[in-house]
């Protein structure tokens, strides 16, 4: 089984799958957000993307505050949560994504990808570091196992 991880934000969502044995995440793409607010495309390409990858389930960022705290954007991604499961019929689980980030630009600074070419990659690694973070979580790994 797959499992899908999505880095969820207001102009963009990055997309990573794992591999069939579920062991490593891998970047697909970055889907492009005309406007907030309107989520029929964005749903529907990840419900192709689910469909070509044979996706059992799916991972998104939950952009906790510092503190701990659920604000706006969590409250948003929430929604969203609520949204991809009626679409997709499958399960969506939330993974914290804090720092993920600025750790994917990080990755990219170290991999000498130049400043203005790092924007265009940045939410797709991010999916990558949530997606194996998950996977390598006592979560992930049992839920991997059930399937």
């Amino acid at each position: 089984m797959r499992i899908m991880g999505l880095d969820y934000g207001s102009k963009t969502v990055g997309v990573a799958v794992s591999d069939p044995l579920g062991l490593t995440a891998q970047g697909v793409e970055t889907i492009p957000r005309a406007q907030e607010n309107k989520l029929r495309r964005t749903l529907a390409r990840i419900e192709q993307l689910a469909a070509q990858y044979e996706v059992g389930a799916i991972v998104l960022g939950f952009p906790k505050n510092m503190n701990n705290t659920v604000g706006d954007r969590a409250e948003k991604t929430l929604a969203f949560q609520e949204m991809l499961e009626r679409r997709t019929g499958l399960d969506v689980f939330m993974w914290d994504e804090r720092l993920t980030t600025v750790e994917a630009e990080r990755a990219l600074m170290e991999g000498g990808v130049r400043r203005e070419n790092r924007k265009a990659h940045v939410d797709r690694i991010a999916a990558v570091f949530i997606l194996q973070g998950f996977m390598d979580s006592p979560t992930g790994r049992r839920l991997l196992e059930e399937r």
